[in-house]
């Protein structure tokens, strides 16, 4: 009875974050103006933003998820929720490069350019992907819980790199415009509603993480159970 409860109230906060979150987007698309010097291009910001903070977010769950496995040497849940992670921030990863791409058409006039932040970017969707390859291709599982573990630490090392990769190199990326210098670059009402964005779309993405990992769990001990049942007979 009490799972079930706990059920309940999971599905229930994770369709209230899918409602926010499309009312949100809904009224970034209706109910802002258009920007100045962009006109309703902009409007993809409120997806392609918070889904590039949502990838970065995941990259730490999998940076503590991994340690944890590298310290502890076993397949606990912990690494379960790391390779949860890795899932939910390949999927937002990809957001973050089609978005993008959406909007650097109108505004750069090519779909792509190997610019130094789509590059980065780029490459922390390969090392998500990498790392999922990893786990299903290593079938020990303490050595698989290693080898994704220190690809894990990679995979976080590069979101530092993203980040800087605007003032490090020459790039056609925009520098960072949410804040500079203590100031919001962005006028309140744009601020704000990213902002919410930025939070709902992390929010959605740590309960991704929290349902995926439990689902893993769950698959964990019908594998252990099957594979005992089989050693019986």
């Amino acid at each position: 009875m009490q799972q079930r409860i706990g059920q309940g109230w999971t599905q229930c906060l994770g369709l209230l974050l899918y409602v926010l979150l499309l009312s949100l987007w809904g009224y970034a698309l209706i109910g802002l103006g258009s920007e100045e010097h962009q006109g309703d291009v902009y409007r993809i910001i409120y997806m392609h933003v918070p889904a590039a903070f949502a990838a970065f977010m995941c990259s730490f769950v999998l940076f503590v998820a991994s340690i944890y496995g590298l310290k502890r040497n076993k397949h606990g849940q912990a690494v379960l929720y790391g390779r949860a992670a890795a899932e939910v921030g390949l999927a937002f990863t990809l957001i973050t490069l089609v978005t993008g791409s959406i909007w650097g058409k109108p505004t750069w006039g090519v779909w792509w350019t190997w610019d130094g932040r789509l590059t980065t970017t780029f490459i922390l969707l390969l090392l998500y992907g990498g790392y999922l390859f990893l786990w299903s291709a290593v079938s020990d599982p303490v050595l698989r819980t290693k080898v994704c573990s220190i690809l894990g630490l990679l995979i976080f090392a590069d979101v530092p790199i993203i980040y800087k990769s605007v003032t490090w190199w020459r790039t056609l990326h925009q520098p960072p415009s949410l804040f500079q210098g203590g100031q919001g670059l962005i006028a309140g009402e744009f601020l704000s509603l990213l902002l919410g964005g930025i939070a709902g779309v992390s929010l959605l993405a740590l309960w991704l993480i929290w349902q995926r990992g439990i689902n893993l769990g769950l698959q964990k001990e019908i594998d252990t159970q099957l594979i005992k049942k089989s050693l019986r007979y």
